[in-house]
């Protein structure tokens, strides 16, 4: 009766031909994992109003596409920032939504909130609570975060000012976040009627050419959240 092969014939060249063969397809899957992981794009959320959301703009010429572009064009082509911003939404709104904003794929997160409030005169201790609580939020989720800030106006008086300018480095401290003292930098900070030509006829929210410059001037800072969040 003729004997059927088993694996006991197999020659030591044809064992070592399998294992090559097993090892190439090992590298190869592994290679494609790692380009996968490589691929992936560091995600951030951008957690604000309607000066993040894009208001009285065309969607490519908001806060967020403009963002995304400056990061692409000076070095960070593999970020994705998403639009978390909300039109008229102040402190309470961000804090009330912060944790369904904080999905899995974030991996970093900026806050620009704080203009509502202003412009309602609400209290600063209770914005000073509901920032707090965002970045309490951000920090249980080991989230690297960039706090950016508005100054107050001169008109509710210099005790109000200074009770709100306060309220971002201290929390930026006691929280580990980076800060960026003024959203609106970029288009002469404090004083908006010096930046008429960079807003919208209603004085406060800036046009195409002022996203721009908000953009140039916070890119820097946004880039350092990158790399932290790339780092963890």
């Amino acid at each position: 009766m003729t004997r059927k092969p088993s694996a006991l014939d197999a020659t030591p060249q044809a064992y070592g031909a399998r294992r090559r063969i097993l090892n190439l397809t090992a590298a190869i899957l592994f290679a494609g994992a790692a380009t996968d992981a490589a691929a992936q794009p560091t995600v951030i959320a951008a957690l604000g109003d309607s000066l993040v959301q894009g208001y009285g703009l065309p969607e490519a010429e908001g806060f967020v596409p403009q963002l995304q572009a400056w990061l692409a064009a000076n070095g960070a082509p593999e970020v994705t920032v998403l639009n978390a911003g909300v039109s008229g939404d102040t402190t309470a709104g961000g804090l009330a939504r912060v944790d369904w904003t904080l999905t899995d794929e974030v991996d970093a997160v900026i806050v620009a909130l704080g203009g509502n409030d202003l412009l309602r005169g609400i209290d600063p201790a209770e914005t000073r609570r509901n920032l707090d609580g965002i970045l309490a939020a951000i920090a249980a989720r080991g989230l690297p975060v960039l706090l950016a800030g508005l100054p107050a106006p001169d008109n509710y008086g210099a005790e109000y000012r200074d009770a709100f300018d306060a309220i971002y480095p201290d929390l930026a401290a006691a929280h580990g976040a980076m800060l960026f003292g003024n959203f609106l930098a970029g288009i002469g900070g404090r004083d908006l009627a010096a930046a008429r030509p960079l807003m919208q006829p209603d004085g406060v929210h800036p046009n195409a050419e002022g996203v721009a410059a908000v953009v140039a001037a916070i890119g820097p800072s946004v880039l350092e959240l990158v790399t932290a969040a790339q780092e963890d």
